[in-house]
């Protein structure tokens, strides 16, 4: 009979102990949840291996797009604005950058959430995937680089073709005949 009464009383709580389980990865996830999950993502390493992965394709571009001129600037012009470009990407301020993703990441994820990113990315293959992203970065922005210049410079054509259309259209209707001042 006794056992008969715990198994009774367990039945009714083992509901209670999986909602309570349920309950407490409702809740949202906690600042230190979240500085958990980043460290875990190894995300101050990656933001640095995403500006390092950046910043070749970015000096291609600036060099492809200052061929044009080269004979218009200084000799040292492109060594002189590629360390301006790295020394602007390092003084930006990565650990306050990271903090401030901190209410956003609360904002959107549960408790519950962030365990199973942290479990995901404490795996092996979760792990591949942080290894491998900044490379897969860089191939995709190197890859993408001649599609963006391209759109670039067809939107900076349109906006050069709008700009004087516009200034014609604006003093088209200062031309006024002399007979239409008189009236």
């Amino acid at each position: 009979m006794k056992r008969h009464r715990l198994s009774v009383v367990l039945c009714l709580c083992a509901p209670l102990a999986s909602f309570a389980q349920q309950a407490a990865s409702d809740e949202p996830a906690t600042k230190e949840d979240i500085q958990k999950y980043l460290e875990v993502m190894h995300s101050r390493e990656m933001m640095a291996n995403v500006v390092d992965a950046m910043t070749k394709p970015m000096h291609k571009m600036f060099h492809d797009q200052f061929l044009r001129d080269k004979d218009k600037l200084p000799p040292d012009f492109e060594e002189r604005m590629s360390r301006m470009m790295d020394d602007m990407l390092k003084s930006f301020p990565w650990d306050q950058m990271l903090d401030s993703l901190v209410p956003v990441y609360q904002k959107h994820f549960t408790k519950g959430d962030v365990n199973a990113l942290l479990v995901f990315y404490g795996s092996p293959t979760g792990q591949k995937i942080l290894r491998d992203m900044p490379a897969i970065m860089q191939e995709a922005m190197e890859s993408m680089m001649p599609l963006m210049q391209k759109q670039m410079d067809t939107m900076k054509a349109r906006v050069q073709q709008e700009v004087a259309q516009m200034l014609k259209d604006y003093k088209a209707p200062q031309k006024q005949k002399p007979e239409e001042i008189k009236n």
